[in-house]
C-alpha cells in the first residue's frame, strides 16, 4: 500500500472544509490529552509509539478502512516508522511532515471581508495554537495586528498582494506566544505600536499605542481606531477597523473572556476586566463584528474557517458577559483559571526584548494549546 507525506496546510484544509479524518497519535497519553489536532469530523486513537515497536497488528481492527489515516507524533520520526508499519500491513497511511511542531506553527490566511474603497481584511488562523492575527490592506499599504513569530507568512502574503507593510500593532504584551511584530517592523520599516502600560519593562523602542489613536491605511477612509480595554493586561487595547470590526485582543473571545492573571495580578486586574466588558464594550455598536486574538475550541470556527461573531450576539450568548453580580463575576474569574501557558514568563521576557532564544527554543516555549481564556464559565 501507499505511504503519503502530508504537510500542515493539507490537514488545515481538512479542518476548514469539515472533512473526515482518522488520526493515530503516537505521542504519550499525557501529551495527547493536553493538546491534539482538532477537527469537526476527526476521530482519534492514541497509542504511544513504543507500544507498537513489535508491530501494529493488534490495533488494525481499531482503525477504520473507510477514512483517510494520518499518523502524528511530536516531530515526525516516530510517525514515519508507524505509518510504514501500517502500509506493510496493507493500509494506506500518511504521516505529518514536521509532526506537531509543524502543526503548531502553521497559519492559514482567510479573507474576512472587503472593506471600504477596495480594502480587505484577512485573518491568519493558527489552528494548532488557537492564535489569530490580522492584516488590513488598502491602496498598496498593509497593517498587521498581533503577528506571530512566523514572520515570513506575513511578509510573503503582503508581497503576494503587492502591498507594503506600514504599521504593526500588538494589542498587548503577549504571554502565550512570541510576537513577530518587532521583527516585521524591522524588516519592512513599518511603525511598531505597543500599549505603553504593557511596555514598562521593554528594552526596545516602540511607538505608544494609546486610547483614541487612529491610523489610516492607504489613502482611503479605512481607519484603525485604538480603544483602551484593560483586564487581560493593564495595557490591553482593542481596535475598531473600518467602523465594522472590533479586534478584541485577548479581552473577549467567542465563547469566553480573557484571563487577568498572567502578570500575577488577577485580583488587581479583574475589576478592569469587568469594566471593559460590561461598560466600555456596552457603549459600542452591537453590530460590530468581534475578531479576537485567540479561539479556544474548534466549534468557534465559522463555516469558512474564520473566527468572528457579532458583538450583540456575544452579549446574549457568552456567559462571561452575563454575570450581573460583580462579586460572582470576580469569583468565577479567579476560581476558573486554567493552567498557565507553557513557559509564559519566558515568553513575556522575549516579548519585552530581554532575552533572545534560539528558534528551536522558541518552538519549545510555545508548544501546547492556547490558555489565554477563562475556560469554564457556567451560566447562572
Amino acid at each position: 500500500m501507499t505511504l503519503y507525506k502530508w504537510i500542515a496546510e493539507e490537514v488545515a484544509k481538512k479542518v476548514i472544509n469539515n472533512e473526515e479524518l482518522f488520526i493515530l497519535d503516537v505521542r504519550n497519553a499525557e501529551a495527547f490529552a493536553d493538546w491534539k489536532i482538532e477537527g469537526h469530523k476527526f476521530e482519534y486513537l492514541n497509542i504511544p509509539y513504543f507500544e507498537l515497536l513489535d508491530g501494529v497488528e493488534e490495533i488494525l481492527s481499531n482503525i477504520p478502512t473507510d477514512k483517510q489515516l494520518l499518523v502524528v507524533c511530536a516531530k515526525e520520526g516516530s510517525s514515519i516508522m508507524i505509518a510504514e508499519m501500517l502500509t506493510d500491513e496493507g493500509r494506506d497511511a500518511a504521516y505529518l511532515e514536521g509532526g506537531m511542531k509543524s502543526w503548531s506553527e502553521y497559519l492559514e490566511p482567510i479573507k474576512v471581508s472587503d472593506l471600504e474603497n477596495g480594502g480587505e481584511l484577512y485573518q491568519f488562523v493558527r489552528l494548532g495554537k488557537g492564535c489569530l492575527s490580522y492584516m488590513v490592506i488598502s491602496n498598496g499599504e498593509a497593517a498587521i495586528i498581533d503577528a506571530t513569530r512566523m514572520v515570513d507568512v506575513f511578509t510573503n502574503f503582503a508581497a503576494s498582494k503587492h502591498v507594503n507593510i506600514t504599521n504593526v500593532f500588538d494589542t498587548h504584551l503577549h504571554a502565550d506566544h512570541i510576537s513577530g511584530g518587532r521583527q516585521i517592523a524591522a524588516l519592512t520599516g513599518a511603525t511598531y505600536f505597543l500599549p505603553p502600560k504593557d511596555a514598562e519593562e521593554v528594552v526596545f523602542e516602540y511607538t505608544p499605542l494609546v486610547d483614541g489613536n487612529e491610523v489610516k491605511i492607504g489613502n482611503t477612509t479605512i481607519a484603525i481606531q485604538a480603544l483602551y480595554s484593560p483586564g487581560h493586561t493593564i495595557g490591553s487595547t482593542s481596535f475598531i477597523v473600518d467602523d465594522k470590526f472590533l479586534l478584541t485582543g485577548d479581552i473577549l473571545f467567542i465563547d469566553s473572556i480573557g484571563r487577568p492573571d498572567l502578570a500575577g495580578l488577577a485580583q488587581d486586574w479583574v475589576g478592569d476586566l469587568r469594566e471593559t466588558l460590561y461598560s466600555r464594550y456596552r457603549e459600542l455598536s452591537s453590530e460590530l463584528i468581534v475578531l479576537p486574538a485567540h479561539f479556544m475550541i474548534i466549534d468557534e470556527l465559522n463555516e469558512n474557517g474564520t473566527v468572528a461573531k457579532r458583538l450583540g450576539d456575544l452579549f446574549e450568548e457568552n456567559h462571561g458577559l452575563n454575570m450581573k453580580d460583580e462579586g460572582e463575576f470576580r469569583s468565577m474569574v479567579t476560581d476558573n483559571l486554567p493552567p498557565q501557558p507553557h513557559a509564559y514568563q519566558e515568553i513575556r521576557h522575549v516579548n519585552m526584548g530581554k532575552i533572545t532564544p534560539s528558534a528551536e527554543d522558541q518552538t519549545e516555549m510555545e508548544i501546547g494549546p492556547n490558555r489565554c481564556a477563562i475556560r469554564e464559565f457556567k451560566k447562572y
